[in-house]
């Protein structure tokens, strides 16, 4: 009988041949021909499961994106039953930045592609156009923390998200470039968090679960 073939597999054998492309040299003159010789499949059986250029790089993000979002679940799941909405705030923010060797890496992909979004033009729309879910999120979750009473009621809560997500992608940056360390970048963000939430209601996470 013929072996049957994983497909889901095969598609992240790819995109992890592009995600290390893209962490040793960038994304700028990547080809599909080099994604396929460092994959170890042919060119047309990468074309099979991507189609054109701009859609094996996009396709390749949406399957780092897809294994980042569930690692972050994951981690906060580790915070217990009831951590509480600065804890999970924290939490959101934190996989912002490259506190272990996988997010490091991740993130690393990801400022190769910020690389490409800038000069390409088949791939910038597609920058342009997503919505800014990480900033929806903790916009709602800052939200919920006023209703408990945990962030006052004049905070306002899509400014703050916003400034909140910004701030950890610029640590971010600094991060990769050893400028800052994990325990400064952390410190930062719990300082800012302190500022947002009522120091007298806001839970305080233990240090540990960065």
């Amino acid at each position: 009988m013929p072996r049957q073939v994983d497909h889901d597999a095969r598609r992240r054998q790819i995109a992890e041949a592009v995600w290390r492309l893209a962490a040793r040299g960038g994304l700028e003159d990547v080809t599909l021909r080099q994604v396929a010789a460092e994959a170890g499949v042919s060119a047309r059986l990468l074309q099979y499961y991507f189609g054109t250029r701009p859609q094996l790089l996009l396709g390749a993000l949406e399957i780092l994106n897809t294994e980042g979002e569930q690692r972050a679940r994951q981690r906060i799941e580790l915070l217990g039953d009831d951590p509480g909405t600065h804890a999970i705030v924290r939490g959101v923010l934190l996989e912002l930045l490259p506190l272990d060797e996988e997010r490091h890496d991740r993130h690393l992909v990801y400022v190769a592609y910020f690389v490409r979004f800038l000069s390409d033009p088949d791939l910038a729309p597609a920058a342009r156009q997503a919505p800014p879910a990480l900033e929806n999120l903790v916009t709602g979750l800052l939200t919920h923390a006023q209703e408990l009473g945990e962030v006052r009621p004049d905070v306002d809560a899509p400014a703050e998200a916003a400034y909140l997500v910004a701030g950890a992608e610029g640590l971010q940056s600094r991060m990769l470039l050893g400028q800052y360390t994990p325990e400064q970048a952390v410190a930062l963000i719990d300082h800012q968090l302190a500022r947002v939430f009522n120091a007298e209601t806001g839970e305080r996470p233990q240090p540990d679960s960065a």
